[in-house]
């Protein structure tokens, strides 16, 4: 049986015509303790503006996700490159569209000159964790915020 084709997947920025569905994205109830809400991330993404890039993932003309990198050239930890979100919402879950999302936003990252990617991630039951390492991503032993630290290299 051939696997399932993924329909085509695009980052858009959020804007005017898109926040509403991106604010009502939910992943389910057993994993909203394992990512913060759409809402929230929103609104750290206009307080943080100058270095947060949020998009919309979207696939086949529909917001089925959200995705947010950090990058902050003059981060003092020296890592300028975070993943901060990842999410699909429940409903549109285990149809690739977040895998997608995250190479798209890798390879934002790598057109942007990063050499190195960082997340985190709480660990448990429903946590992302298995998709990251998955990717490639490396736990390096530290923690930030009770969560995993894991990074990936780019170059």
């Amino acid at each position: 049986m051939a696997p399932e084709q993924v329909e085509a997947v695009e980052l858009v920025a959020i804007d005017e015509d898109n926040v509403g569905d991106v604010y009502d994205l939910k992943v389910t109830e057993a994993q909203s303790d394992y990512v913060a809400s759409n809402p929230w991330s929103l609104a750290q993404a206009l307080a943080e503006y100058d270095i947060a890039w949020p998009r919309a993932i979207v696939a086949g003309g529909e917001v089925v996700g959200f995705v947010m990198l950090e990058i902050d050239p003059d981060e003092e930890d020296g890592r300028p490159f975070w993943l901060w979100r990842l999410m699909v919402a429940a409903e549109h879950q285990g149809k690739g569209y977040g895998r997608a999302g995250l190479r798209l936003a890798l390879d934002e990252a790598r057109r942007r000159g990063a050499q190195e990617i960082w997340t985190s991630w709480l660990e448990g039951e429903h946590s992302a964790g298995p998709i990251y390492l998955r990717e490639g991503f490396v736990p390096n032993g530290e923690t930030k915020d009770d969560e995993t630290v894991a990074s990936l290299r780019l170059a």
